[in-house]
């Protein structure tokens, strides 16, 4: 036969519930700030995928690369680049003001230290625009970072976009089909493929969006330290 218990009994019986309760600590899968690289081939639309992601107003730091080559029409200083000469550049190296840098097409570029340490300070995912050489950098420095390969739907495509920019020589096109050529050799670097396709510019930031959200979601979390 079943006693009824007092509300003296269950008083305790609850005070006991809550006490358990405060020894229970959900904030332990809170996420930490994430560092990604978005990374391709020349004329693959990196630019066009951050652009649209900064349209979207996500809550990341999109970090200004620091280059020594001087801005291409309709670039903005500290917008698109954070433009240098080459000896104020080589300063920077001389300093270790750099994570990574590179020399590519005759030109450096390189992403500033102190800009990416602040960011994940703050909390805050830091989103970086490279080339395969600079993310095998950032891989070998913080194995931890998430590195997305973008690609065009087909190589027509690709090549057609390097023409409509109407920037490349016919000898810089060549180098740039066989700097891809090269690059797609050392996919095995990164975590994931997105699909940048023709006028589905939108598909490709939705899938980096469920990417990063993931992400956040891993019960043994990614940890950055610069």
């Amino acid at each position: 036969m079943q006693t009824k218990r007092t509300i003296k009994e269950k008083i305790v019986e609850f005070d006991s519930t809550t006490s358990s309760l405060s020894n229970i600590r959900f904030d332990v899968l809170q996420p930490s700030p994430l560092l990604i690289v978005i990374s391709g081939p020349s004329g693959v639309g990196k630019d066009a995928v951050l652009n649209e992601m900064k349209a979207r107003l996500l809550p990341f730091h999109f970090v200004v690369t620091t280059t020594s080559r001087p801005p291409r029409p309709g670039e903005v200083e500290g917008v698109d680049y954070n433009f240098v000469t080459p000896d104020a550049f080589k300063n920077m190296i001389a300093n270790n003001e750099m994570i990574e840098y590179a020399m590519v097409y005759q030109d450096y570029k390189g992403i500033p230290r102190e800009q990416v340490r602040r960011a994940l300070k703050s909390g805050k995912d830091v989103v970086m625009r490279l080339d395969v050489q600079g993310a095998r950098r950032i891989r070998d420095l913080f194995p931890e970072a998430i590195l997305i390969f973008l690609v065009p739907s087909d190589a027509k495509e690709w090549y057609q976009r390097l023409i409509d920019r109407k920037t490349e020589t016919p000898e810089s096109l060549k180098i740039r089909i066989d700097m891809a050529l090269s690059e797609l050799q050392q996919l095995d670097i990164f975590d994931y493929v997105v699909v940048n396709a023709q006028n589905r510019l939108q598909k490709a930031v939705d899938d980096i969006e469920a990417i990063i959200k993931v992400e956040h979601s891993r019960t043994r979390p990614r940890k950055i330290t610069v």
